[in-house]
């Protein structure tokens, strides 16, 4: 059972079927609108994780995709349980964190000058596209909202609370303006109640997860009344038959999507690097229960206590997570260095899940625009044990 479970997770996540969701751009939008959001990182030792994400699961995917589907006006960005990209079909979920940054439920950048956050609004209505730079040039400026911290945590609540929207991204830096100039036209603004909500959650991990936890379906919401909204949710699911809970002694209580159970698929021998942010990795806990595989990132570690490296990615093979590799992308020099190799302790067929690791860096350098792999440690690792680290000299 556990088995079926796996692959039945990685289905449902896009990371069995060779282009589960298309190619190029209108496989990006397809790929948003099934896993509900994909979370926007700021780390760059790699590609970004949310460019990462998308390429694991898109053939042909570009990072240009992202701009393009936010300038037809098919995503967007905002909050998930961070900041992430979700279908322009399920704004309407996205008003009710909105509402409570605005009431103040959420003390969002508590101490921002109201003033300052109404001279900007304007400036967006009577000038348009407004950048951080265009606010914030690092001069102090007495008596004026230019100085650095204060004009950009006023933009910033602006966004948070559904003033202005992203409209497009130069690289990492966010271009502002009106929410109502990026709104398509006809969106649903009614603010979902607290049971509708609760619902949109449920179904956006049923349907990009099948298999998941009580913990999951709130990760990272908080209060006792949603608690109770999507425990009614949820019960309704278990009575109707959809949803079956499996009680696992070693284990959290799971439940699955009864429909996708007779269905989990076979799934071959792939190599996959994923990103640490992936969605099929993110919860760490249903992580470790459903495929054993106890998994931190160490980028918030000091580095004399990191273990697996700086920014160590999860590797699967087939229905397993199996190791981890540290990586970082020399761009200047247009070289891709593997740091580390981490294999879990257990039986790792040598053939032909090296080669198969191998061409998958090589295809994760040529998306990095670092076409020169330097995998010195993965023979190293290949001619060792599996459960013990492997680095290169003077790496991270």
């Amino acid at each position: 059972m556990t088995s079926r479970l796996r692959r039945l997770a990685l289905s449902r996540q896009g990371l069995v079927a060779p282009s589960p969701f298309g190619t190029g751009v209108s496989g990006t939008r397809r790929a948003i609108e099934h896993l509900g959001y994909v979370q926007i990182d700021t780390l760059s030792v790699v590609e970004r994780a949310h460019h990462h994400v998308l390429w694991s699961r898109v053939p042909g995917y570009e990072p240009s995709h992202l701009n393009r589907l936010i300038g037809e006006r098919h995503i967007f960005e905002h909050w998930f349980h961070a900041a992430s990209y979700l279908p322009m079909r399920d704004y309407r979920y996205a008003l009710v964190h909105m509402a409570s940054i605005r009431s103040g439920e959420r003390p969002y950048f508590s101490n921002v000058d109201k003033r300052l956050m109404h001279e900007i609004l304007a400036r967006v209505k009577a000038e348009g596209e407004l950048r951080v730079r265009d606010i914030d040039t690092g001069k102090s400026r007495q008596g004026s909202w230019w100085n650095w911290g204060p004009g950009r945590r006023a933009l910033d609540k602006l966004f948070m609370q559904g003033d202005l929207m992203v409209c497009g991204r130069d690289g990492m830096e966010k271009v502002y303006d009106l929410t109502e100039r990026c709104l398509p036209e006809g969106i649903d603004l009614s603010l979902p109640t607290l049971s509708d909500y609760a619902a949109w959650l449920f179904d956006t991990t049923r349907r990009a997860h099948g298999v998941f936890t009580w913990k999951q379906l709130l990760h990272l919401k908080t209060g006792k009344p949603l608690r109770e909204a999507m425990r009614q949710v949820l019960d309704a699911h278990i009575d109707a038959g959809t949803v079956k809970a499996l009680d696992d002694a070693d284990g959290p209580l799971v439940y699955v999507d009864t429909d996708a159970l007779a269905q989990a698929p076979t799934v071959d021998g792939a190599v996959k690097v994923l990103s640490p942010f992936d969605n099929a990795v993110i919860h760490r806990d249903r992580l470790s229960a459903l495929f054993g595989f106890d998994y931190r990132i160490e980028c918030y570690v000091a580095a004399p206590k990191r273990v697996f490296g700086y920014f160590c990615l999860p590797i699967l093979y087939g229905d397993r997570f199996v190791g981890r590799v540290d990586c970082k992308a020399h761009r200047a020099e247009r070289r891709f260095e593997v740091l580390s190799l981490h294999l879990e302790a257990g039986p790792l067929a040598r053939e032909p899940f090296f080669p198969a690791l191998r061409g998958e860096l090589q295809r994760f350098a040529d998306f990095n625009q670092c076409p020169q792999l330097d995998d010195r440690v993965v023979g190293k690792a290949q001619r060792r044990r599996a459960g013990t680290t492997v680095r290169q000299r003077g790496g991270a």
